[in-house]
């Protein structure tokens, strides 16, 4: 794993959580790339962060899930260093990463389940939260 100039921000932990999501199916789309941006630009979480470490912490996602247990790794390094009152918020922006493109792909899918395990979301927590996303990028034509 490449290092690190310092361990990973809680920001930096959210933002590879997304990475994480948005690599799960192989390809990173466009609106998932929009949504990660946009979100790091708009939501009073990132209101200090650098965006120039996004690109690093790109990097350590790559590396990590290019390894056997590289997946296990990254949820190590987001445990350790997000504090937990922002765990749910990570799985919020992990599904809104995922409802992006308008489509849930089976790996993202179970991504967002071993997100939920690992970030310990209790189930109701999770539907609801999931319930948001899909609401919030809903188009005309799902009605």
């Amino acid at each position: 794993m490449p290092d690190l100039p310092h361990a990973l921000s809680p920001e930096d932990s959210l933002v590879a959580v997304m990475l994480a999501v948005s690599v799960s199916d192989s390809q990173i789309g466009t609106a998932e790339l929009v949504r990660i941006e946009a979100t790091v630009n708009h939501l009073p979480v990132f209101a200090t962060y650098d965006m120039d470490r996004a690109r690093t912490v790109s990097q350590v996602v790559f590396d990590l899930l290019t390894e056997d247990d590289g997946l296990d790794a990254l949820f190590g390094l987001v445990r350790e260093n997000l504090p937990e009152a922002l765990w749910e918020t990570a799985y919020a922006l992990a599904c809104d990463v995922a409802a992006a493109d308008g489509a849930l792909h089976t790996t993202e899918l179970r991504i967002l389940e071993e997100i939920r395990h690992e970030l310990n979301i209790d189930r109701l927590h999770a539907a609801a939260i999931e319930r948001g996303a899909r609401a919030r990028h809903m188009t005309l034509r799902d009605e």
